[in-house]
């Protein structure tokens, strides 16, 4: 049975002082709980590994380099997120992909630099609401995933975790429903199926769009829905383990 995972997204949020009234709540309000992660800005990673070291919770990045180092200014390597006891590390969320024009090669080539320094990667997939309106919702997921099978192998995925984000419901309060998230999470699970039925059957894949305390429960009793990806609702301590809670 695949053990189920909410990991936060906190994006760019956060503060030294609210992020440790933040985390103090999350420890508290999971505890005895498992699968359970925040993912901070990179300048808050010290305080992460400070707050959560010997906790249940694992911690982890938004993003890294696809470069281990060099000349890259402004980047952050995977062996620097190992320094700070990361675990975890979103690969290819919407919004790098759109605002920060990340492709799907740079996507799977930062897949492998995490898979290489033994973190855990979130790889995240999903389909803008004109692409689902085109019936294209398969083929975009199924490029955004092939992507990174072609480059790595579909073994990298079976201790890996994926992502389906649909564009346009993350943040504007749409969700998908139950029954919309699990097609698109089975769509996935039986295309990596027709390349390793054992990987299909072990890959954890979160669904990532606007989930909320009130519609978690649901969406979490889907056959091939292990978990979320978490944006807003991160940010408040209660709603978030609530969430958790549902997970398990």
């Amino acid at each position: 049975m695949r053990q189920k995972i909410v990991a936060g997204n906190w994006k760019m949020n956060g503060s030294l002082v609210d992020n440790e009234a933040l985390l103090k709540g999350v420890v508290d309000g999971t505890a005895g709980l498992k699968g359970v992660v925040c993912c901070s800005p990179y300048p808050y990673l010290f305080q992460m590994q400070k707050a959560l070291s010997g906790t249940h919770v694992a911690w982890g990045a938004q993003n890294l380099s696809q470069y281990d180092k060099g000349a890259y200014t402004g980047e952050v390597s995977a062996s620097m997120l190992n320094d700070f006891g990361c675990s975890y590390v979103i690969i290819g969320h919407s919004e790098r992909r759109a605002i920060f024009g990340e492709t799907s090669v740079m996507v799977a080539e930062k897949f492998k630099a995490a898979k290489d320094a033994g973190l855990i990667p979130i790889l995240c997939l999903g389909e803008t609401l004109a692409e689902r309106e085109s019936g294209a919702t398969f083929a975009v997921v199924g490029e955004q995933l092939e992507a990174v099978t072609g480059f790595v192998g579909v073994e990298a995925l079976e201790d890996a975790v994926l992502a389906y984000e649909p564009v346009w419901a993350i943040g504007t309060g749409r969700t998908a429903t139950p029954e919309q998230a699990q097609e698109v999470h089975r769509h996935l699970r039986e295309r990596i199926a027709h390349l390793s039925a054992e990987v299909a059957g072990h890959v954890r894949i979160l669904y990532g769009g606007s989930v909320k305390a009130s519609n978690a429960a649901e969406l979490f009793a889907m056959p091939d829905i292990d978990g979320g990806l978490i944006g807003g609702a991160s940010l408040i301590s209660g709603d978030f383990c609530e969430i958790c809670r549902a997970a398990a």
